[in-house]
């Protein structure tokens, strides 16, 4: 059975350290095939965009897997995709009318379930055909995942970690993944069962996953976040939690860590601020703002 909001709201702790675990490019090796080659090719079908596919791959992949931008939600991405599409000249010379998505916008910054479900409701209650175009598109991203992403493993480091984690800390998948997916990830590879909770996008942002589920619980160095993306970072922030990265391109290495050394430290309440910190500098660098092909005056 899925989590629901009320199981986060009702959540109970069985240790006195919690870690939130996002999914996607953090415990999966499943980043690259889900955009690549689902995300990606459904964009450029659905939006009628292949005489700009080149720069549709382009835009796409620095925003979900190379960029600051990495692991925010699917709606969001669709909207910093068309705004980057904009500003490249090759795409106005192309004569490209790109949609403007406002209804999409305005859903996004009143929504914080930001999952079908609730995209839905705002169709119901508003009848936009624009919503209704971004719900098939998004249908049509859940249907080609299954279909294409199969036997994507967890990283190594990471089953070992969540044994050695599960003594002593209550651990939650934060993530803004549609919730059937990741259930059926994490079952399917046998790790479902060292977590309580598995929460996806349909039930808030992660912020308010780790906000409903520590609030209150938990002493505030007692809180750890993991993930891969500036989007996990700010909602350990926005918690008080601490964060762990798992630095994109260096995965593995990072899990390494965490399991060799990071876990012991966490639980002897040594991972502080300072060593933290140690271990940002290198997660920002494999994240940057700037996009790699020019930028118009």
């Amino acid at each position: 059975m899925e989590t629901s909001r009320q199981d986060l709201i009702d959540f109970r702790p069985q240790h006195s350290f919690f870690v939130g675990i996002d999914s996607d490019g953090c415990v999966f090796d499943s980043m690259e095939p889900k955009h690549k080659e689902c995300f990606c090719p459904v964009t450029v079908e659905k939006w009628k965009l292949a005489p700009i596919s080149r720069y549709v791959r382009e835009v796409w992949d620095f925003v979900n897997l190379y960029s600051r931008d990495r692991g925010c939600n699917r709606f969001l991405a669709l909207l910093k995709l068309f705004e980057l599409l904009g500003e490249r000249p090759e795409v106005r010379r192309r004569g490209m009318e790109l949609p403007q998505l406002t209804d999409l916008e305005a859903w996004t910054k009143a929504e914080t379930k930001l999952g079908n479900p609730a995209l839905e409701q705002e169709i119901a209650r508003t009848g936009s055909p624009e919503l209704q175009r971004v719900l098939e598109w998004s249908l049509a991203v859940n249907e080609a995942v299954p279909r294409i992403v199969q036997g994507v493993l967890p990283f190594p480091f990471v089953k070992a970690s969540l044994e050695k984690l599960q003594p002593r800390a209550d651990m939650v998948v934060v993530s803004s993944t549609p919730g059937a997916a990741l259930a059926r990830e994490w079952r399917d590879t046998g790790i479902d069962g060292y977590v309580a909770l598995i929460a996806g996008q349909e039930l808030g942002n992660k912020t308010e996953h780790l906000q409903l589920t520590t609030a209150g619980r938990y002493e505030p160095d007692h809180v750890l976040m993991i993930g891969d993306a500036l989007g996990d970072l700010r909602a350990a922030r926005a918690v008080g939690a601490r964060f762990y990265p798992i630095v994109p391109g260096a995965e593995e290495a990072s899990w390494e860590r965490f399991h060799n050394e990071v876990i012991d430290i966490f639980l002897e309440e040594g991972y502080t601020e300072a060593r933290e910190a140690q271990l940002l500098s290198a997660f920002e660098r494999a994240l940057p703002e700037t996009p790699p092909w020019p930028i118009p005056d």
